[in-house]
């Protein structure tokens, strides 16, 4: 038997009951892994609450969860490239990941290359890929680029900024706090600005000299729409990824025309990722700038499977920089 954090009903963050799970053997093209590191990401807190926030929910009793990373313990036929003792990760492995063990599809396990800790893959298959497919297919950042990353300073966007600044872009940071746009400065935001307190496009505009940037990555949602739009050059590349703040509705197309014949993309690491080669190439890209320091992952906090509500309540505040890590003490 093995322990998971289980949702029995749909609510806060203490809708989590810690029960024991029976795993079972891996069926065909399935592993079975012993969990070392859990990712916990903003969408499950959204799933924990009722939402499927875009991702299919099953029945109730549900165990949440979409990548992490530990060991090997058995394989399933078709699934050889593995073997009892390999340390592996995955992202977007569907749900069943807030558990010490469970069964993932061997085609979305990555093996783990030396020098990438269980930790730090768990924290960044999800948002180191999803920088990695922003940047380098929603939107390819060339060098000399000005581009625009709102939630500069959340898991995600600390890994664009420092992916941006790799190719050679010029980085335009937003945060909500003084304390939060210090953090993106510190990871290589060229300049910040506090949403809270500054007219964001009136700032870009300052700063690109009324030209605007190549690209904006926005994963807030309602709340910087308009101030998204504006902040864009023409033929300008609009690319949402998240709705932290709500979704943006009633959406007239002509909008985009207007503002500049923008390009508008709303975005999910499944569909960049649904190939296998798709996935290990952005696996790789993201490992190799891990290990050569052009990226450092950056884990706000360290939990227990027990802690999973207190884990939830972290990223509801989004008081938040970095990643939540879940660790299963194995």
């Amino acid at each position: 038997m093995a322990k998971a954090a289980v949702v029995h009903e749909f609510g806060g963050p203490d809708a989590f009951s810690i029960d024991d799970i029976e795993v079972g053997a891996p069926g065909d093209g399935q592993v079975r892994i012993r969990q070392t590191a859990i990712g916990v990401n903003f969408a499950e807190v959204k799933q924990r609450s009722g939402d499927s926030y875009n991702f299919p929910l099953g029945d109730l009793p549900i165990i949440l969860g979409r990548e992490g990373a530990g060991i090997v313990e058995a394989v399933g036929a078709g699934a050889e490239a593995f073997k009892p003792g390999d340390r592996v990760a995955y992202g977007m492995g569907g749900t069943g990941g807030y558990a010490e063990e469970r069964l993932v599809a061997a085609n979305r396990l990555l093996h783990l290359p030396d020098g990438i800790t269980e930790a730090t893959a768990a924290s960044v298959m999800v948002r180191g890929l999803t920088a990695w497919y922003l940047g380098q297919r929603a939107y390819p950042i060339q060098p000399g680029d000005w581009v625009l990353v709102h939630a500069a300073a959340g898991g995600v966007g600390l890994i664009l900024i420092q992916w941006a600044k790799h190719v050679g872009a010029v980085v335009i940071g937003t945060a909500g706090s003084d304390a939060k746009t210090e953090i993106a400065a510190s990871h290589g935001c060229d300049h910040v600005i506090n949403y809270t307190n500054t007219d964001v496009a009136g700032a870009v505009a300052d700063l690109t000299g009324g030209a605007g940037v190549a690209a904006v990555f926005d994963a807030i949602g309602r709340d910087t729409f308009e101030a998204s739009l504006d902040s864009l050059a023409d033929l300008g590349h609009f690319v949402t990824y998240g709705a932290a703040s709500g979704d943006v509705t009633g959406i007239d197309p002509k909008i985009f025309m207007h503002k500049g014949s923008l390009h508008f993309t709303r975005t999910s690491l499944r569909h960049y990722t649904k190939k296998r080669s798709d996935l290990e190439t952005g696996a790789q890209a993201l490992f190799q700038l891990i290990k050569d320091g052009a990226i450092r992952p950056k884990i706000n906090q360290f939990h227990g499977l027990e802690e999973m509500a207190a884990a939830h309540r972290a990223l509801e505040s989004r008081q938040l920089t970095g990643s939540v890590v879940v660790r299963t003490g194995n």
